[in-house]
C-alpha cells in the first residue's frame, strides 16, 4: 500500500465517533422539519387543512402544546446517532477499500458505491426500527385518543407499548423502502460530496487529506442535501405510509405505491417535501461540518 494511500485511510472508530456526534447533534436541531415532513405525508388528501409546514406546526403547537412537536424526538435522535455512526463508519471503510491502489483516490463512481453500501447498512441497523417509532408516534398523536401519550403513563412506559404492540415484525414493516431511500440518499448525498469535495481541493490545490473551511463545508453538504431531496422523495413518502399506525392499507411496497398513484396522484409522493428540505438542507450542512470538525480533533 503506498504512502498516500495509507495517509488518506480514516480510521473507522474514529469515523463511527464523529457521525454519532454530528447525528445527535443535527437530529436535536432540525427535528420540527421532520415532524412536519412526517405529518403531512400521513394527512388523507379528503382532509381540509394547510400544506404549509409552517402553519401546521403553529396550529399543532397552539392547540396541542409545544411539546407535541417534539413527540418522538427522543427515538429520532437516538436513531440518528446510531446511523450517522454507522452510516461514516460504513462509507469510510467502503472507500478505503475502493481507493485507487496508486493515487489513494477515490472517483465518482466509487464515491456513489461506497455510499450505497453506508445506505443499506444504516437502514437495516438502524434507521427502519427508529423511524417506525417515530412514525407511529406521529400518527398516534393526531388520533382523537391517542394510545401512548397523555394517558398517565411515563415516556418509558409509553415506548415500551408501543414496541410490545408492534413487536420485531412491526419494526421492521416498511424495511424495503426505507432500505431503497437509505441507499439513494446516501448514494446522492455523500457520491456528491465526495466528488465536489475533491472537486474543491483540487481547484484551490489543498490537499486530499486536508477538510474543507467550515463554511465550504456547510455549503457542500447543503447543496448535496437540496439533491438527496428531490431525487429521493418518493421512497420517504412511501417509507412512511407504510409505518403509520394503519398496517392493513397497503399489503406490499409494490402495493404502496400502486394505490398512492391511483387514488392521490404523482404529486402525493412529493408531499412533506418542503420541510423535508428544510431539514437535509441544515442537515447537510450541520453534519459534514460537525462530522470534519470531530475528525481533525480525534486526529
Amino acid at each position: 500500500m503506498s504512502q498516500k494511500r495509507r495517509e488518506n485511510n480514516i480510521d473507522p472508530r474514529k469515523s463511527f465517533a464523529a457521525g454519532a456526534i454530528a447525528g445527535a447533534i443535527e437530529a436535536s436541531i432540525t427535528y420540527p422539519f421532520e415532524f412536519a415532513k412526517t405529518r403531512l405525508q400521513l394527512i388523507d388528501k379528503t382532509v381540509k387543512t394547510s400544506r404549509n409546514p409552517l402553519v401546521l406546526l403553529y396550529n399543532t403547537g397552539k392547540t396541542q402544546g409545544i411539546k407535541s412537536i417534539y413527540v418522538g424526538c427522543p427515538a429520532f435522535i437516538v436513531g440518528n446517532t446510531a446511523k450517522a455512526g454507522i452510516r461514516f463508519l460504513g462509507f469510510d471503510a467502503i472507500k478505503n477499500l475502493l481507493r485507487d491502489p496508486v493515487t489513494g483516490e477515490v472517483n465518482g463512481t466509487r464515491g456513489v458505491m461506497a455510499g450505497l453500501g453506508a445506505g443499506l447498512l444504516e437502514s437495516v441497523v438502524a434507521v427502519t426500527p427508529f423511524e417506525a417509532i417515530k412514525t407511529s408516534l406521529i400518527d398516534d398523536k393526531q388520533s382523537l385518543t391517542p394510545k401512548y401519550q397523555n394517558n398517565g403513563r411515563s415516556a418509558i412506559r409509553n415506548y415500551t407499548a408501543l414496541l410490545s404492540d408492534k413487536g420485531i415484525r412491526g419494526l421492521y414493516r416498511g424495511v424495503v423502502p426505507v432500505s431503497l431511500r437509505q441507499a439513494a440518499n446516501q448514494a446522492v448525498r455523500l457520491g456528491s460530496y465526495n466528488k465536489i469535495k475533491s472537486l474543491v481541493q483540487n481547484y484551490t490545490g489543498s490537499p486530499s487529506d486536508k477538510p474543507l473551511s467550515s463554511v465550504m463545508t456547510f455549503i457542500v453538504g447543503a447543496f448535496c442535501g437540496v439533491v438527496t431531496v428531490y431525487t429521493t422523495m418518493p421512497l420517504d413518502a412511501v417509507k412512511t405510509r407504510m409505518q403509520s399506525l394503519d398496517t392493513t392499507k397497503y399489503s406490499s411496497t409494490v402495493n404502496c405505491f400502486t394505490t398512492m398513484f391511483k387514488e392521490e396522484g404523482l404529486t402525493s409522493f412529493w408531499k412533506g417535501a418542503t420541510p423535508r428540505l428544510g431539514r437535509l438542507i441544515l442537515s447537510g450542512g450541520i453534519v459534514f461540518t460537525i462530522y470534519e470538525k470531530v475528525l481533525v480533533i480525534l486526529n
